[in-house]
């Protein structure tokens, strides 16, 4: 990565070598130097560097510290000035270049156009931005990697996202981070801002709190509502799963599947496999496998307890992933070893889906997998959840949905499965790159069929 420096150098204290060799010894490359203002004592410049790892930017960074005579003023790379300013902007359709185009976009001829919307609120789909826009709301408190974090330091996540729905659906998505966590004050927000949008695509809040705000803004909306947290991992999981049954010749409905780490994501991935016909779900924790006989105190594990693990398998990960066809970690790094994958059935499938850090290394589990799929862009077949919900609300807006339902999904993932041809099928390839153009037009299809079939959408053409 490049590293860029801007350094003020007082030149009677300091030559520019010293800071030149400063830089190469803490393992540097200087590939750029800019003059940003010099005067008889200083000098501005801004030093660009390539460097190999983080370690080597802290390195040179402190080494530079303790030169006297150098005084840096900014640190950036090419991470931090792609973001500078933010990263996204609202534009104009069209230009205002005389007073008579004016008067027809604002006052007084815009007073029609409300009044339009007025008698009929269902204009406002044709009339204004609302049948291509959704918002990105989030309070910040389980941002990937991060955790619990300030609202405004969560902006650059959903500014990011805000560009996938842009560049891969064409949909507006604005970026709304809140100062609550308390569940009524956010579900009352939502509903106060909702006429303002076709959509509402709920990100990064903790669970289970994020089940309850989902829950009842599903019930009380006119429009679909989607935790992408929990639905798009579980809808790409799927995705890559029944093209990894494809290549090892099994049928879903007699696997058994293992789904480790019962959070936002593994509650999704059960309730998914079972809406695709999964017989055989056992979900297991740290404490190990759910069971019916027990209660917890949690109302979803104890719905989880109830309709999954159909042989009531007791004990840890390393017991009952004895005869598993299928492992789905989304929980926490190395908790899977090789001697639970040989307990596994023959042609063993794993998706190790923890991030950054998989529940198994790829290269340890290897020689012992059939198919392995992580969350990581670095090794073969990346579950990612951007294959999946820029072409769910372009189906969902397109087709004037008032939900996303387990139909519109379990078409979504089978959507996004279609997209490799069985020639291309095979053990590296199970799930298509992202920018792969056919996934949207293909999963807005499948949502808008499916949503008009099970009557949450008004139209599909």
């Amino acid at each position: 990565m490049t590293l860029i420096l801007r350094l003020e150098i007082h030149k009677k204290t300091i030559s520019f070598g010293r800071i030149a060799t400063a830089i190469s010894e803490s393992g540097g490359d200087m590939v750029a130097i800019d003059v940003i203002k010099e005067s008889p004592e200083t000098t501005v410049r801004d030093i660009s560097v390539h460097v190999h790892h983080k370690k080597d930017q802290d390195n040179i960074v402190q080494s530079i510290k303790t030169l006297s005579g150098v005084h840096i003023r900014h640190v950036s790379d090419r991470t931090f000035l792609i973001h500078l300013g933010g990263k996204i902007e609202v534009t104009a359709k069209k230009s205002i270049d005389n007073r008579e185009e004016l008067s027809h976009v604002y006052t007084p001829e815009v007073a029609r156009v409300c009044i339009a919307i007025e008698k009929d609120p269902a204009l406002a789909y044709n009339l204004t931005v609302k049948n291509d826009t959704v918002a990105i709301i989030s309070n910040a408190t389980a941002v990937l990697g991060l955790g619990k974090i300030k609202p405004e330091a969560a902006m650059p996540v959903m500014e990011g996202k805000s560009m996938l729905f842009k560049q891969f659906a064409n949909v507006n998505a604005y970026p709304i981070c809140l100062q609550s966590q308390d569940s009524e004050e956010i579900i009352q927000t939502i509903k106060a801002i909702s006429p303002s949008f076709g959509g509402i695509n709920l990100e990064d809040i903790a669970s289970p709190q994020c089940f309850e705000v989902e829950e009842r803004l599903k019930e009380e909306l006119d429009i679909p509502v989607f935790h992408d947290d929990q639905h798009g991992t579980a809808i790409v999981a799927l995705a890559g799963l029944l093209n990894a049954l494809k290549v090892t010749k099994k049928e879903l409905t007699e696997c058994k599947v293992i789904v480790c780490g019962l959070g936002v994501a593994g509650i999704s991935i059960t309730k998914m496999l079972l809406t695709a016909g999964t017989e055989n779900v056992i979900g297991i924790d740290k404490d190990g496998a759910l069971t019916r006989e027990k209660k917890y105190n949690n109302k979803l594990w104890d719905w989880c307890a109830k309709n999954t693990n159909p042989n009531d398998e007791k004990g840890p990960l390393s017991t009952v992933i004895k005869d598993a066809d299928v492992f789905i970690g989304v929980s926490a790094p190395d908790i899977l070893h090789v001697e639970d994958i040989k307990k596994m059935a023959d042609q063993p499938i794993v998706f190790a889906l923890a991030n950054p850090n998989p529940e198994i290394s790829p290269e340890l589990a290897k020689p012992y997998v059939k198919i392995m799929a992580t969350g990581r862009s670095d090794f073969p077949n990346q579950v990612n959840n951007v294959l999946c919900f820029p072409g769910i609300f372009r189906g969902a807006l397109d087709a004037r949905a008032t939900d996303i339902n387990d139909e519109m999904k379990l078409a979504a993932a089978t959507a996004i499965a279609s997209i490799i041809d069985e020639e291309e099928l095979n053990e590296d390839y199970i799930i298509p790159g992202v920018f792969n153009d056919k996934i949207v037009p293909k999963i807005r299809e499948a949502v808008m069929k499916a949503g008009f079939e099970t009557g949450a959408a008004d139209r599909f053409s």
